[in-house]
């Protein structure tokens, strides 16, 4: 069980026509009953482990339940990806982790889990960590004990094996003016991610639970990734992130359009979404959609099944226009957490068995959807960009796509008119 030191940390973010907020916390109290397994992902590769470090993290091969990136062929219509992701990912008295776990092989779904760091350092070595701006030992959503570190390991553990991603939601949580990771430099930003990976590559010297098996990858190869805390200092994160062999970044807002790269990471941040009932929209994660009914992680149980539909419903409307139109990637931040009943765990739930199980949807995590975009060519991909929130092209996908003229080879290659990149503002 984590350590009950923990407490909701929240920041501002602009939504349009709405102030939202994005924030994480640690541990709740109400249980989840862990969901039932469905179709298994691929097995293991059969590599033997080959430990780093202190043993609690090991190389055992590429990993399992990966998907092939393809490049669109000439005319083709783009998959409908589907992000499904959740902010510092740890395993407590919810049983949250391990649910969302068995919801993702149930629908055949991967996901990414940003782990904080702090979940795997135990609360009597917490001056172990270096706050940029803060006293030793100091963070804003606490650390763990024992049982915990073994149980949010055990989930990773899983939960890679299954084919999801580990990305970081970084260390002490620190939002707004006060030392917030706003205000952090880019080395600032450096050191917070090297603690973070620190404290994954030795989660059982600092633990103590040496018996454990290991984490079964590379963490300085398998991140690749993050969201900030509250959705702050992105910015000079992004630049920190670029020199340390980042690949993407979801700490921003977006419209529902199709990514570019920033500073080269691939800009996959939040989105703006239906708000059903409401003349503005708002934030795509849970959080968001709470403060914006209740403003309380307790409010009126009378309206906690309402607020559940809502948010689900704003999520379906949200995947129905970009799938009968532009074809954007879907991206949906999440946390574990049974604000308001766990009404917004139930709207999530309900919103991968709608969206997951359609034709040409690949619910997929942030690594895989980095990988996809990466093999595509990148004219294509501009002209994607073209594309306004819910934009079907004008004349079908057979035409926006079709395949750029041939020069013929007694024409100078000149007289070819070329292909503007435009970029989403354009």
């Amino acid at each position: 069980m984590m350590a009950a030191t923990q407490r909701v940390a929240v920041g501002a973010v602009a939504t349009a026509l709405v102030a939202g907020l994005a924030g994480c916390t640690g541990s709740g109290s109400d249980a989840e009953k862990e969901g039932a397994p469905g179709a298994k992902k691929a097995a293991p590769a059969k590599v033997a482990p080959r430990l780093i470090g202190d043993g609690s993290t090991a190389f055992t091969g590429a990993q399992p339940g990966q998907l092939k990136p393809e490049r669109l062929k000439p005319g083709q219509r783009p998959p409908q990806f589907v992000v499904f992701s959740w902010d510092g990912a740890g395993e407590d008295s919810q049983r949250l982790f391990s649910h969302f776990r068995a919801v993702g092989r149930k629908y055949d779904v991967t996901m990414t889990y940003f782990l904080s760091g702090v979940y795997l350092l135990p609360e009597e070595k917490a001056d172990l960590y270096l706050p940029p701006q803060h006293s030793a030992g100091r963070s804003d959503i606490g650390f763990n004990d024992a049982g915990g570190i073994r149980d949010t390991v055990r989930e990773l553990r899983a939960a890679w094996q299954e084919g999801n991603e580990v990305g970081t939601h970084f260390n002490g949580h620190f939002c707004g003016a006060d030392g917030g990771v706003g205000t952090w430099s880019v080395d600032e930003w450096k050191s917070e991610i090297s603690q973070a990976k620190s404290f994954v590559k030795n989660w059982k010297s600092n633990s103590g639970l040496k018996g454990e098996q290991p984490l079964p990858f590379d963490y300085d190869k398998e991140l690749v990734g993050a969201r900030t805390p509250c959705l702050e200092g992105r910015e000079n994160f992004v630049r920190a992130a670029s020199e340390l062999g980042f690949r993407y970044d979801t700490s921003g807002v977006n419209d529902q359009i199709w990514p570019e790269k920033d500073h080269g990471l691939w800009d996959l941040s939040l989105q703006l979404v239906p708000f059903p009932g409401k003349s503005f929209e708002t934030l795509s994660m849970d959080y968001n959609f709470m403060i914006n009914q209740s403003g309380t992680v307790k409010g009126d149980p009378e309206f906690h099944e309402y607020w559940g539909d809502q948010m689900r419903d704003g999520l379906v409307q949200a995947f129905d226009r970009s799938y009968d139109g532009n074809r954007a990637p879907l991206i949906i931040g999440n946390h574990f957490e049974s604000w308001n009943g766990g009404t917004y765990m139930r709207a999530i739930e309900e919103a991968i068995a709608a969206v997951c199980v359609k034709k040409d949807v690949k619910c997929v995590s942030f690594k895989q959807l980095a990988d996809w975009l990466d093999a595509q060519d990148p004219e294509v991909l501009a002209k994607l960009r073209t594309l306004g929130v819910g934009e079907r092209p004008k004349g079908g996908w057979a035409d926006f796509l079709a395949a750029r003229p041939v020069v013929p080879a007694d024409r100078p290659a000149s007289s070819a008119k070329p292909v503007k990149a435009v970029g989403r503002d354009g």
